[in-house]
C-alpha cells in the first residue's frame, strides 16, 4: 500500500512535524483497516472562518467545526476518477487548525494529540464510518482510540 497525500496549509501555520504526524497516522489507520490498495487523500488545514463557510455550505450549519470529510467512495457505485486506475482516491479531509488548538486546551492534551485525532476521525469517515447512531459511534470511536494509542498518542 502506498499513500499519496496532497497537503494544503491555508493557515501558513502547520509545521513539517505536524504533516509527518498526520501522514504516519493516516498510513497506520489504513493498515489497521487492512487497506492494501494504493490510495490518495487530500488534507487541507484551514482557519475557523474557512471551515465555518464550508460547514454552512455543505452541512447547513453556520458555525465552525473541527474536521469535515468529503468521501469520494460513498454509495454503491464507484465514481470514475481520471488518473492511475489502481489508485483509490478516498477524498478530502479539512481540519480547522484553530479548532484543534482550542480543543487541545479544552480537553487538556497536546495539540499533536488533537490534530492526530482529527486526522484519524476524518480518515474513518472517508472509509465509510459514521457516528450518527450509538452503535456506530462506539465502533468508530473505538477504532480511533486504538489507532491513536498504537501510535502513542494517549489522552
Amino acid at each position: 500500500m502506498n499513500l499519496e497525500i496532497d497537503f494544503l496549509d491555508e493557515t501558513n501555520s502547520v509545521q513539517e512535524d505536524d504533516e509527518k504526524l498526520v501522514r504516519e497516522l493516516l498510513v497506520l489507520g489504513l493498515k489497521a483497516e487492512d487497506i492494501q490498495d494504493d490510495c490518495e487523500i487530500s488534507v487541507t488545514f484551514v482557519s475557523n472562518e474557512k471551515i465555518q463557510e464550508i460547514n454552512k455550505e455543505y452541512r447547513g450549519k453556520d458555525q465552525p467545526t473541527d474536521v469535515i470529510s468529503f468521501a469520494l467512495e460513498e454509495g454503491d457505485e464507484d465514481i470514475p476518477i481520471m488518473g492511475a486506475p489502481e489508485t483509490r482516491v478516498l477524498g478530502d479531509i479539512i481540519i480547522s487548525v484553530d479548532k484543534a488548538k482550542e480543543q487541545a486546551e479544552e480537553y487538556g492534551h497536546s495539540y499533536q494529540r488533537e490534530l492526530g485525532f482529527l486526522a484519524v476521525h476524518g480518515l474513518l469517515h472517508l472509509l465509510g464510518y459514521d457516528h450518527e447512531e450509538e452503535e456506530e459511534e462506539k465502533e468508530m470511536f473505538s477504532k480511533q482510540e486504538s489507532i491513536l494509542e498504537s501510535y502513542g498518542l494517549k489522552r
